[in-house]
């Protein structure tokens, strides 16, 4: 059985890729830094607890999953915290770095030669505020364009192995990434996009001829449209 590994899988976008990828026949590592209230408990889907902005944590992990049947890697995990850069904690902006593109490329490097090996997939969930100014988030976007800078190389770098390297790049998204900011996705449906959206993607990319590659998908919603959020 092919091994899939996910970041951010407790809920969201990583939830929805764990649930995808089992029903593809994966068996899924799914990492969080909590699985409590998780509700997946399949048999193929293993969590396993890890602080992605602790590198030791991460560093544990490649022990801790059989590396040569790995094919592919999510990095779905990420943190925003959007506010004039003045204002940010320099907490926050560590945080945003650590969890958006150091942990990223850390477990990239820990996998890879068997990702490579395999001719496996490596799908970054970005964000299009990597693609375009992000007012009130020059952190957070400057940490997802990083990111998708990464991937576009790397498949530059990779592609005689086989590897495909994908990024995604998704609008307002209805998962809890808003639960503490102080917007959030509109009530009207057509407003955002669902993480199950984001796994069908993978899905669609993970069946096409091997030999096709998608290097960079935006996923945008017909409406934009945010409604504020009382302040915590």
């Amino acid at each position: 059985m092919k091994n899939a590994i996910i970041t951010g899988a407790s809920s969201g976008i990583g939830l929805a890729c764990a649930i995808k990828l089992i029903g593809m026949g994966y068996k899924v590592l799914g990492i969080s830094r909590d699985f409590t209230k998780c509700d997946c408990d399949h048999h193929n889907f293993i969590h396993l607890t890890c602080d992605l902005t602790v590198k030791s944590e991460i560093l544990s992990l490649q022990h801790k999953i059989e590396r040569n049947k790995t094919y592919v890697l999510i990095n779905a995990a990420g943190v925003g915290h959007f506010a004039p850069h003045e204002e940010l904690q320099i907490s926050q902006i560590e945080e945003i770095i650590q969890l958006n593109l150091t942990a990223p490329l850390i477990l990239t490097k820990l996998f890879l030669r068997d990702l490579k090996k395999n001719s496996g997939y490596i799908f970054n969930i970005s964000s299009i505020s990597g693609q375009q100014p992000a007012i009130f988030g020059a952190a957070y976007g400057a940490s997802k364009a990083g990111l998708q800078h990464f991937g576009l190389s790397l498949f530059k770098e990779a592609r005689k192995s086989g590897l495909k390297v994908i990024n995604i790049a998704p609008d307002i998204t209805n998962t809890h990434f808003f639960d503490t900011l102080n917007f959030k996705p509109s009530s009207d449906p057509m407003s955002y996009i669902e993480p199950e959206d984001i796994a069908d993607i993978i899905e669609y990319t993970l069946n096409l001829r091997p030999n096709t590659v998608i290097t960079n998908i935006t996923l945008e919603p017909q409406k934009f449209k945010l409604q504020k959020t009382p302040k915590n």
